[in-house]
């Protein structure tokens, strides 16, 4: 059996608790579940990886990716919640916005920051499946430690890490969290290597879902490239919105986006064309680190995708990623069959360890 690259972890991980999220104003079993980690974490330790402990770190790099008042707001608003009434009066005892300072509804009117802690939370928030506890912040900046930790060890020598975290973040922008994510530990991986002096990184997300925030990070930057394979938002699924192919990017970052939209029932041979097409790209883009967003939600059977990708899938995956031969930190996104998870992640990493 192959090795694996040196697993970074942090018990804190496992303190956000979502228990439900609100899907087309039904309240629904949260899927992005502390068990997640713990089965991810039993995976390799079974499979004879190193497990390093997170180091700690300063707000540097956040901070280069997201708004500071959003970081405010994350690290507040449980806190603010619980003060209130809301528990006593509707039962809810977990953040959850309800209205939104959208473009329509300000229609050109300026905007006020609200006073009520329910409206506020509708200001950073940008849907009703992403609900704050009290253990979310401390799990999402251990999260953030943990990829920050990845870095440094293959900046010391390693040629790569994995970054075994939750929450996910790919779907975090600059100034808004959304899609079971929070803050972007991809976006901090590539910003740490950039100050770590990488002149380019590249960033390859291979999640089922397109990764939006990592893409309205760096989408006027021509410095990180950011390439996606996914199923098709026009098909009807998250984001819905943005992550369609003929995105590039802008101004200085024209070009350094790159998305392909697969299908639904894709399967194997597409997915993996897919990511030989992303990863050839990422290779031209002249990057000198890489990011893998590693996501297995495009397991066959996984309730959040329709993809269908085999564990023999996602080895392969490993093999076209690592064959880029970059220095390399793998960030864990989504993957919530927990029969698979573990498996499909470890076929990933086998191909880095050797």
């Amino acid at each position: 059996m192959a090795s694996l690259p040196p697993v970074v972890w942090s018990d804190d991980v496992l303190r956000h608790e979502p228990r439900t999220e609100v899907w087309v104003g039904v309240p629904t079993p949260g899927t992005e579940v502390p068990d997640r980690a713990r089965v991810l974490l039993e995976a390799v330790t079974a499979a004879g990886a190193r497990v390093v402990p997170s180091s700690t770190y300063d707000d540097e790099m956040l901070r280069r990716v997201h708004d500071p008042a959003m970081l405010d707001h994350l690290r507040t608003v449980a806190d603010d919640w619980a003060a209130g009434e809301y528990e006593s009066l509707v039962g809810q005892d977990r953040v959850v916005p309800y209205v939104f300072p959208t473009p329509g509804m300000l229609d050109g009117l300026p905007f006020t920051p609200p006073a009520a802690t329910h409206a506020r939370a509708g200001v950073w928030c940008y849907d009703t499946m992403t609900l704050v506890g009290p253990g979310t912040w401390t799990a999402a900046r251990a999260a953030v430690d943990v990829t920050l930790t990845a870095v440094d060890l293959v900046v010391g020598g390693s040629p790569s890490a994995y970054a075994l975290v939750r929450p996910p973040g790919h779907h975090a922008t600059r100034r808004a969290f959304g899609g079971s994510c929070y803050l972007n530990n991809a976006a901090v991986a590539a910003e740490a290597w950039r100050g770590h002096g990488a002149a380019r990184v590249a960033v390859v997300d291979i999640d089922a879902h397109h990764g939006n925030g990592t893409q309205a990070v760096f989408w006027e930057r021509g410095d990180v490239f950011y390439g996606s394979l996914h199923v098709d938002p026009g098909a009807g699924w998250f984001p819905h919105f943005v992550g369609h192919a003929g995105e590039r990017g802008a101004g200085a970052g024209d070009g350094a986006t790159y998305n392909r939209p697969l299908a639904p029932g894709t399967g194997d041979d597409g997915w993996l064309a897919a990511l030989a097409d992303v990863a050839e790209r990422a290779g031209a883009s002249g990057a000198e680190a890489l990011v893998v967003s590693l996501g297995v939600d495009a397991a066959g059977a996984d309730p959040e995708s329709p993809l269908e990708v085999s564990t023999e899938g996602f080895r392969a995956a490993g093999e076209v990623l690592a064959g880029l031969g970059l220095p390399t930190v793998l960030v864990h996104e989504g993957g919530y069959d927990l029969g698979r998870l573990g498996r499909d992640t470890v076929a990933v990493l086998s191909a880095f360890g050797r």
